[in-house]
């Protein structure tokens, strides 16, 4: 059975118009970077992010390190795509995505993608950032470019009225676990986790990592390192874990992919070995 590679699990923001910062974040702890050309700069900037992005995206030979992605706007999508699109990147998120958006994507992706010599169609992260487009996920997880979702959850909540909350925060798990529902339904990889500005409460941090993770989440955006780095933490199976999904699948293919049960006579049918295949390919 072939798996293909999950998301990665920490997603570092970096603004695209810190250009200093790029390198560093590219050879920090997260298993991404998010080079940033929406919220972080400033409609003035946006030329100049572009270009320096691009810059260094054309470093001979790219040098090793994180995975690349890249954030696009929604509104400027065709002119942030002909600036990052590159064999060094690994994918993007597109902000205020929707199916109109992410087909005009497509297109130009194809297009850039042909004449730029990238060879795997880069797939989406497609950010859930209002309430018209939490409605249309069934049509959304169908485009081929997206791979999963994730949560603009400042934005969607203000779209939708909700105020945050200690009597809210059942609604908001609602909202979340919806999102979580409709990847899993259409087959993509599971939700990258909403982003949280307090980078200096780590132990706040990781409970809510933790808690992002109970509800079917298995990366997370963040915008400071250290962040990064508790999500790695988190999100990242203990050795328990990893043996005990080990077996699993040692037994569903002893069982030549029929039911089976484990030790303790519990039933290892395909969605058990699905998530054990899930658990090693998070190690």
């Amino acid at each position: 059975m072939t798996e293909r590679s999950p998301l990665p699990r920490s997603f570092l923001y970096v603004p695209g118009s810190r250009p200093d910062l790029f390198e560093k974040g590219h050879r920090g702890e997260a298993d991404a970077i998010v080079l940033d050309l929406e919220d972080a700069v400033p409609l003035r900037d946006k030329e100049e992010a572009r270009a320096q992005v691009r810059r260094w995206l054309e470093q001979d030979p790219f040098p090793d390190g994180a995975e690349v992605w890249v954030r696009v706007s929604a509104e400027l999508v065709v002119a942030d795509l002909e600036a990052v699109v590159h064999p060094a990147v690994a994918g993007l998120f597109v902000a205020k995505a929707s199916s109109e958006v992410m087909t005009q994507v497509d297109a130009e992706l194809t297009r850039l993608e042909a004449a730029r010599g990238v060879s795997a169609p880069l797939g989406v992260v497609a950010l859930i950032e209002s309430a018209s487009t939490l409605v249309s996920l069934p049509e959304l997880s169908r485009h081929r470019r997206v791979r999963s979702f994730g949560v603009g959850e400042v934005d969607l909540l203000a779209d939708l009225r909700v105020r945050r909350t200690t009597g809210t925060q059942a609604a908001v798990d609602t909202i979340r676990l919806e999102i979580v529902r409709h990847a899993a339904a259409a087959g993509l990889d599971a939700p990258v986790a909403p982003t949280s500005t307090d980078f200096r409460d780590l132990d706040a941090f990781a409970a809510s990592t933790r808690q992002l993770a109970d509800l079917g989440f298995r990366s997370r955006t963040a915008v400071h390192p250290a962040q990064a780095r508790v999500i790695n933490q988190v999100l990242a199976p203990d050795a328990e874990a990893l043996e005990r999904a080990r077996r699993l699948v040692a037994l569903a293919e002893a069982a030549g992919g029929g039911i089976t049960v484990d030790e303790d006579g519990r039933l290892v049918d395909a969605a058990v070995v699905r998530e054990a295949h899930e658990t090693l390919s998070r190690a």
